[in-house]
C-alpha cells in the first residue's frame, strides 16, 4: 500500500512539474494548392524565418515555431520556371501565442492563412 502511494505522488508531482514547463509553440503547416510544384518557399514571422527549397503540388510542409516576438507573417514562394515571385502578409503573431496555423498557397499567386491561435 506504501509503494502505491508513493507512486501516486510521484505521478502526481510529474504532471505538476509537466504543466508548469509548458511552452508556447505553433504548429505551422505550408500546403501547396497552386496546381504546380515551387521554389523557394520562405515564411518570415516575428525575429526568424522557415522555408524549403521546393514543395510539390499538393504537398504539405509542416514546421513548428516559438513567436519570441510580434509582428505580421509573410510568405514568399517561386514559380518552378522561376519567372513568377508571389508575396503574400498574413496574420499578425504575438509573442507567447500558441496553436495551430495554416498557409494555403493558391493559383494565381493567391494566399490564405487559416490561424487558430490563443495567446498563453
Amino acid at each position: 500500500m506504501k509503494r502505491i502511494g508513493i507512486a501516486v505522488g510521484s505521478l502526481a508531482a510529474a504532471a505538476w512539474l509537466l504543466a508548469g514547463c509548458h511552452s508556447s509553440r505553433i504548429e505551422a503547416t505550408v500546403e501547396n494548392r497552386t496546381g504546380a510544384a515551387i521554389t523557394l518557399l520562405e515564411v518570415d514571422y516575428p525575429s526568424a524565418s522557415f522555408g524549403v527549397d521546393a514543395l510539390a503540388n499538393g504537398a504539405d510542409f509542416p514546421y513548428r515555431f516559438k513567436v519570441q516576438n510580434s509582428g505580421a507573417m509573410k510568405v514568399q514562394y517561386n514559380s518552378a520556371d522561376g519567372r513568377s515571385t508571389h508575396t503574400a502578409t498574413g496574420p499578425t503573431l504575438a509573442e507567447g501565442q500558441e496553436g495551430r496555423l495554416t498557409i494555403v498557397l493558391l493559383p494565381a499567386g493567391k494566399v490564405e492563412f487559416h490561424p487558430a491561435l490563443s495567446l498563453h
